[in-house]
């Protein structure tokens, strides 16, 4: 017998970046905790980065998933919180060196502005170590408020070599 869903499923673009402890498993820890609340439709690989307006900290890793789920966006906030509190994260300062960190990217083309909550993400555009990762996943997928692909975003940045990001194998 099929199941009845009350909620249409919905895509929801994630980053993940982690620069404290085992940064590779603390991302595993994300990817397998988030699959249990939807299905991660498609993952990126990990690359590493030089922290951005993070001085206490070293390199990041980071990727960026896709997941298919009837979460809300404020349900995939509360869970994204509650992934990073159990890998250790505690806010004590912004832009702290931190074990995990998970962004709502983009949310099924919604756009939206709470005060702890807004939709896409305020600082994507500008950040190469968000859009690489999405890009090798979600090229074609619209940015809701500037209308261009991720692909195109990816593209108006400044030069790569300015802010290196290499593959972790």
């Amino acid at each position: 017998m099929p199941s009845i869903r009350s909620k249409p499923l919905v895509w929801a673009y994630l980053g993940l970046g982690s620069n404290l402890g085992c940064r590779r498993r603390h991302l595993q820890f994300a990817v397998r905790a988030l699959a249990r609340h939807g299905s991660v439709a498609a993952r990126s690989r990990m690359i590493e980065t030089e922290p951005v307006d993070c001085p206490d900290g070293g390199p990041f890793l980071n990727a960026c998933v896709c997941l298919e789920s009837d979460l809300s966006p404020r349900a995939l906030l509360e869970l994204a919180l509650r992934i990073e509190r159990r890998r250790g994260r505690r806010r004590s300062a912004r832009n702290a060196p931190r074990t995990l960190d998970i962004d709502i990217l983009l949310y099924e083309g919604e756009r939206r502005s709470d005060a702890d909550l807004v939709i896409p993400h305020p600082r994507m555009c500008e950040r190469r170590f968000v859009l690489e990762p999405l890009a090798e996943i979600a090229p074609e997928v619209i940015h809701p408020a500037r209308l261009v692909t991720v692909r195109e975003l990816l593209q108006q940045l400044p030069d790569p070599r300015a802010r290196h990001a290499r593959a972790v194998h």
